[in-house]
């Protein structure tokens, strides 16, 4: 799924009214209905109570005005409230008089604000995806007034003064909604750490924008989800053997941190590679070998760290960085590895940590490398990010850089490629916020990595997608609260299972 800029976003509502031969008014109507169909799902009359339709002068406001007219006509107890304006679109107008006499109306002034009862369900209609500056002035107030009120709030598109495409100002007015209801696809603003509480929980809805349009757009953003990864992924052959889907290296652990390596191997396992051999320091030798009996275990000379890169020769890819501390036999163990791999690589953890300490090391960097960092290892590698938008064109420029794939952990965990591509994923929950899920990654994107079938970003994309997805899977019976890393491999299989593609 692409995601699109603001600007496109208009392009595509002109594209659909040209090519169907419609209004914009009928454009609005389908937007309007999608949002009214969602919000009767979940809150009946009853449970709605009063409802508060507030809008803007503009399109937004317009659709606020059809929401109010079709949840009038299914029975709730609507209420409009407008902001003052002087000018209004013509589609507000319109459909200013198409709503009943029975919907109160009213202008809202600064200075004579009504109260708004705690509980009352808001539906934020006051500015879109057309807003361009900080809210000042009177809608800056009703925005401060609604976020006061402890109102139940459902924004329309984008919470009002959110900026689409752009950093948001420190300190601007922004409404903080539960719920934000977007059209066809989401904006990049509803994906981003530092909107999260103005955003609450979004969704897009479908209105049937032109299919023709969104294929062609240019964009060198995406959603990773099953429409992007069909066909990624080929089904196991019948007459497959351990050789058919890679031998991987891990190279994990050190004292007091093998755990790290035992959660990498057995999501490498997982994931399904065809073999798996684990170096870990002489400490960790028998817990890796009673832990994960599945995979070859080889013992470092060294008893606490590693400090030696065997022979590379039988492996189709090598995993580096859970549990592997920043000794500095270590460091000279991922310099001898970047100067030697013959095969692809899987950093993570205590290796982007070295590479940090050590920049020049970045410049040994293998082509098609994939990085794991969550957002202080990446600030590591790179520099502090003055905003969210900023750390996304720091991410661009270092994979583009470093001819190397970074994923960028979080909510929305962002993958970046070699060729300036982004892509940001849409599995996961909060329950991965706790030690070990991020080796589960590690061992993860290994095993595809490992897996020649797949390309570099094959492999990265459907990693990436498998591993929130397992999580989600995971919390079904542990909750968010109760998941932990060593649940995870479990449900790996699973996951990838369901983005298998079987041929006909």
């Amino acid at each position: 799924m692409k995601l699109l800029t603001a600007a496109q976003t208009r392009q595509a509502d002109a594209a659909t009214i040209e090519q169907e031969g419609i209004s914009s008014a009928d454009l609005m109507e389908r937007a309007a209905a999608a949002f009214t169909d969602w919000f009767c799902q979940r809150l009946s009359p009853a449970e709605a109570g009063e409802v508060l339709v507030v809008c803007g002068p503009g399109n937004n406001g317009g659709d606020g005005l059809v929401a109010a007219r079709l949840l009038h006509h299914g029975g709730y107890r609507v209420q409009v409230a407008l902001l003052p304006a002087d000018k209004h679109s013509a589609d507000f107008e319109l459909n200013r008089q198409r709503l009943p006499a029975a919907v109160p109306v009213a202008e809202w002034a600064p200075a004579q604000l009504p109260a708004v009862a705690p509980g009352t369900v808001v539906v934020d209609a006051l500015f879109g995806t057309g807003l361009n500056r900080p809210l000042t002035g009177a809608a800056a107030a009703l925005v401060a007034h609604l976020n006061t009120s402890k109102a139940r709030i459902v924004s329309i598109d984008l919470p009002s003064g959110l900026l689409a495409d752009a950093p948001q100002p420190a300190d601007s007015p922004v409404v903080q909604a539960r719920h934000t209801i977007t059209f066809e696809l989401p904006k990049l603003a509803l994906l981003l750490p530092q909107n999260a509480r103005y955003v609450g929980r979004w969704q897009a809805l479908p209105i049937g924008l032109s299919p023709q349009f969104l294929a062609e757009a240019d964009t060198d953003t995406y959603l990773i989800d099953v429409t992007l990864l069909a066909g990624r992924l080929p089904a196991r052959p019948t007459f497959s053997h351990k050789g058919t889907f890679g031998h991987a290296l891990l190279l994990a652990g050190s004292r007091g941190k093998l755990g790290a390596a035992v959660l990498a191997a057995r999501s490498c396992l997982h994931g399904g590679v065809g073999l798996l051999t684990v170096q870990v320091p002489a400490v960790g030798y028998a817990v890796l070998q009673t832990a994960v009996p599945e995979a070859m275990c080889l013992a470092d000379a060294h008893k606490h760290e590693l400090s030696e890169l065997p022979d590379l020769k039988p492996y189709n890819a090598v995993g580096l960085g859970p549990g592997i501390g920043q000794d500095d036999a270590t460091r000279a163990v991922l310099e001898e590895l970047l100067c030697t791999a013959p095969v692809p690589l899987v950093l993570d953890a205590d290796a982007l940590n070295l590479l940090g300490a050590n920049r020049s090391l970045l410049d040994l960097l293998p082509p098609d490398t994939l990085l794991t960092p969550h957002p202080k290892e990446f600030e590591r590698l790179t520099e502090p990010a003055r905003d969210d938008y900023h750390r996304l064109e720091l991410l661009r420029d270092f994979a583009r850089r470093h001819r190397c794939y970074v994923l960028l952990k979080g909510a929305y965990s962002c993958l970046a490629t070699p060729d300036g591509q982004r892509y940001f994923n849409t599995t996961g929950n909060p329950g991965l916020a706790t030690g070990g899920t991020g080796d589960v990654l590690t061992g993860l994107a290994l095993a595809l990595r490992a897996d020649k079938r797949l390309s570099p970003l094959d492999a990265a994309l459907l990693a990436t997608y498998a591993h929130g997805r397992a999580a989600d899977l995971a919390a079904v019976h542990t909750g968010q609260a109760g998941l932990t890393a060593g649940a995870l491999p479990h449900y790996i299989g699973r996951a990838l299972q369901e983005l298998t593609t079987e041929e006909f």
